[in-house]
């Protein structure tokens, strides 16, 4: 009984962290659950990696997700590591996107295609999955607006549930950007602001923080600090 408590515990934290958690971790959206419509330049590459908190027991989540630039498309792998009270899990899989509108950086709209699956890495059974259409319309030089809309398939059971969500994104100048969104997936709404800071042209860092609504009025809290580094392969 014990052990079927903590896997609950578990599976609430894929949302109470990472809400992205199913093969999410696409180029720029970083630890944000509303991605953009963009992929990488031809011939760059790129990883991301974040750590999480939220709740009270805590649930501390780690992410890695490296990507590169394979001739149209991005091609990624994201892996990710859950804990709480002493119970982990593990899981990862594969990502491509492809931006099939808007494919310059100052294009004015963008739209895109991202799929993912998961897999239970420690444990097996049956894979999970993410299918979402990324839209970006950005008005001027310095704001940009991103919308989501697309499903996700549970590991383990393959139950679907949509995933959908809004974003906007304010550059203050070339170091420092806001973003605030408001997400729903896996049947809960997410709200999350923070900002990115560009040490360097290709290396930012993300801080952000969030409330999760859960069933009967409660909200879970948390905090992400992500760091993205982007490189040149050939």
């Amino acid at each position: 009984m014990k052990n079927n408590k903590r896997t609950a515990r578990l599976q609430l934290a894929a949302f109470t962290v990472f809400t992205t958690l199913s093969g999410t971790g696409a180029h720029a959206a970083g630890h944000f659950d509303v991605d953009d419509a963009g992929t990488l330049d031809p011939g760059q590459c790129q990883y991301e990696t974040w750590w999480g908190r939220s709740g009270v027991e805590p649930v501390v989540g780690l992410h890695v997700g490296p990507a590169c630039r394979v001739g149209p498309v991005e091609l990624g792998l994201n892996f990710d590591r859950l804990s709480v009270q002493g119970v982990h899990s593990v899981t990862g899989g594969p990502q491509i996107k492809w931006t099939f509108a808007g494919t310059a950086a100052d294009a004015p709209f963008s739209a895109a295609v991202s799929m993912g699956a998961v897999a239970d890495l420690r444990r097996g059974g049956r894979m999970g999955g993410q299918l979402v259409v990324p839209l970006t319309w950005r008005p001027t030089g310095s704001l940009q607006f991103h919308a989501n809309l697309g499903a996700d398939w549970a590991l383990g059971t393959g139950a679907r549930t949509p995933r959908g969500g809004l974003a906007v994104e304010w550059a203050l100048n070339d170091a420092v950007s806001l973003i605030a969104e408001r997400n729903r997936a896996g049947g809960v709404w997410t709200s999350r602001v923070g900002g990115r800071f560009s040490l360097t042209p290709l290396i930012s860092v993300d801080i952000s923080a969030s409330r999760t609504g859960l069933p009967g009025g409660r909200g879970v809290r948390g905090v992400v600090i992500g760091l993205n580094h982007e490189f040149t392969w050939k």
